[in-house]
């Protein structure tokens, strides 16, 4: 523990960008979660399986945790040249001591910056830029991350209702024949969505929905 302590209280030049490193280190981790969920097409992906899962009303299948497995491996392959350029320009250099950390922080900026900024709406963008009074800006490196970032979020989430709402149609169709027959044949007392279940399962399967659902995605992107 003392040696920890030294490290941030050494005048030697070494030690100091060591414990910058390492403060560095500490402070993304902790806010990781936050860049991943908010920051990335993580929302979009999460959203758009959920509503698969919902619309086959499959209950717990599949599980939680494949879905935020698949949902996490779809977005760093999505965010693959964008987390590349960002470890070329900013994180590599500024390990090997080549930048500071503002520089490094402002290389960093700019490729998540371009990425949301193709995915934002300009009325979601205009709405807090409003609100903060700002002025229209000469290019996307001068909307501050306070502002893109919200921006992006609720734009993420219109657009990921927006397909859930087409996943939901065709199967929305099935629950409604099956239940016309039901009542037709007198058995009101049979739940629709027990006898549905399987005709959606087996829709979903035979239009090899998972490979159309990522397809999707991806091309949204």
């Amino acid at each position: 523990m003392n040696e920890f302590i030294d490290l941030f209280n050494s005048s030697d030049a070494g030690n100091v960008s060591a414990s910058v490193r390492l403060l560095l280190l500490l402070t993304v981790f902790s806010i990781a979660p936050g860049i991943l969920i908010l920051m990335t097409c993580f929302t979009r992906v999460v959203i758009v399986l959920s509503f698969v899962r919902t619309s086959l009303a499959t209950q717990s299948m599949p599980p939680n945790q494949v879905l935020i497995g698949l949902a996490l491996f779809l977005t760093f392959f999505i965010m693959g040249p964008t987390f590349s350029e960002i470890n070329k320009d900013a994180l590599t250099p500024l390990m090997n001591n080549k930048i500071t950390l503002d520089e490094a922080y402002t290389k960093a900026e700019a490729p998540i910056k371009e990425f949301m900024s193709k995915h934002t709406r300009q009325k979601d963008l205009a709405l807090f830029m409003n609100y903060a009074k700002m002025e229209t800006p000469e290019a996307v490196e001068d909307i501050p991350l306070s502002t893109m970032v919200p921006a992006f979020v609720i734009s993420e989430l219109k657009t990921a209702f927006q397909m859930g709402f087409m996943i939901f149609i065709p199967f929305l169709i099935i629950d409604m024949v099956v239940a016309s027959v039901l009542m037709s044949m007198g058995m009101m007392m049979l739940p629709p969505v027990m006898i549905s279940l399987p005709f959606k399962i087996l829709l979903f399967v035979l239009v090899d929905g998972w490979y159309l659902i990522v397809k999707s995605l991806l091309q949204s992107f």
